[in-house]
C-alpha cells in the first residue's frame, strides 16, 4: 500500500470550477477528478519522454548506418499482410 500524501493546489475560480463540472460529469468527486488528472498527465508524459527516446534512438541508427524504409513499400507490405498474405520488406540506403 502506498503512503499518501497532502499537496496543496491553487486553482484560479474558473479551473476550479470546470474540474467540479467534470468530476460531477463523471460521477467522481472533484478531488478523485484531480488526482486521476496528474496520475493521466504524468503517465503521458512518460509515454512522451519514451516516444522522443525511441525517436532519436531511430534517427541515430539512421543516420549511423543508412539504412530507411520507403514508406510507399511500407503501406503495400502492410497491405499485403493484413489480406493474409506474405510480405518482404527491405530497408535500403538513404
Amino acid at each position: 500500500m502506498s503512503l499518501v500524501t497532502t499537496t496543496s493546489l491553487k486553482l484560479t475560480k474558473e479551473i476550479k470550477l470546470q474540474a467540479a463540472d467534470a468530476a460531477k460529469e463523471l460521477g467522481m468527486t472533484p478531488h478523485a477528478f484531480m488526482v486521476e488528472a496528474i496520475k493521466q498527465a504524468s503517465i503521458n508524459a512518460e509515454i512522451r519522454r519514451s516516444f522522443i527516446q525511441d525517436a532519436n534512438t531511430a534517427r541515430d541508427s539512421v543516420m549511423k548506418d543508412g539504412k530507411v524504409y520507403d514508406s510507399g513499400k511500407v503501406f503495400e507490405a502492410m497491405k499485403t499482410r493484413i489480406a493474409g498474405k506474405k510480405s518482404t520488406l527491405k530497408a535500403s540506403n538513404w
